[in-house]
């Protein structure tokens, strides 16, 4: 272990009286796949029956085009009003991604969010991949095609510029919306998905 690498001392106590400080970093994958999959219900952010349930599904692509056949991804969400934490709501989805490298998550349109700014965010998904080699996870966003108006203020995708934000919109289909994140591309102005810093 190198000597600049941080030491974190044995804290007495739980999580409210260790120091705080950064998480080590690790690789994230494949690890996943035995901690963290939920199964078949891990895709369900809502039941089967609910009104206005969508299903979505996010494809994942490396540098070299290829699907990442075991990458997992996590998404949370407003519920239809925009609000986070309501009663009866999960928002949260963990679904694994299959050969074609495609997660599916059941869910409903999330409405639009207040801000820190005086705009609303615009529906939106968050997402968080997980995947073999990456030292932490990405995190990036989606949005659906139909609410350009609220792209137009939304304060995430105004701070991008305009080929960058395209990279964020969902494609509908027809049981709800499909989306391609492209987690590496040498070329600047290429497909590479816009991620961001948490």
């Amino acid at each position: 272990m190198s000597e600049f690498a941080p030491r974190y001392p044995v804290t007495p106590g739980d999580q409210s009286t260790a120091p705080f400080g950064p998480t080590p970093s690790q690789t994230v994958g494949p690890y996943w796949k035995i901690g963290l999959d939920w199964g078949a219900d891990g895709e369900n952010v809502v039941p089967a029956d609910t009104p206005g349930r969508i299903t979505v599904r996010i494809t994942v692509i490396d540098g070299d085009r290829t699907p990442i056949a075991d990458a997992m991804l996590e998404t949370w969400q407003a519920d239809a009003d925009g609000r986070f934490g309501t009663d009866g709501f999960r928002g949260f989805a963990r679904s694994a991604a299959d050969e074609s490298g495609t997660a599916t998550v059941h869910t409903i349109k999330p409405g639009a969010h207040e801000s820190d700014t005086d705009a609303d965010e615009a529906p939106h998904l968050n997402i968080g991949i997980f995947a073999r080699g990456m030292l932490d996870r990405l995190y990036t966003r989606l949005y659906f095609p139909e609410d350009l108006a609220a792209h137009a203020t939304d304060p995430v995708l105004t701070a991008l510029p305009e080929a960058q934000r395209r990279k964020l919109i969902a494609e509908k289909s027809d049981d709800g919306y499909t989306w391609t994140v492209y987690v590496q591309d040498l070329d600047p102005n290429g497909v590479e998905t816009p991620f961001f810093a948490i």
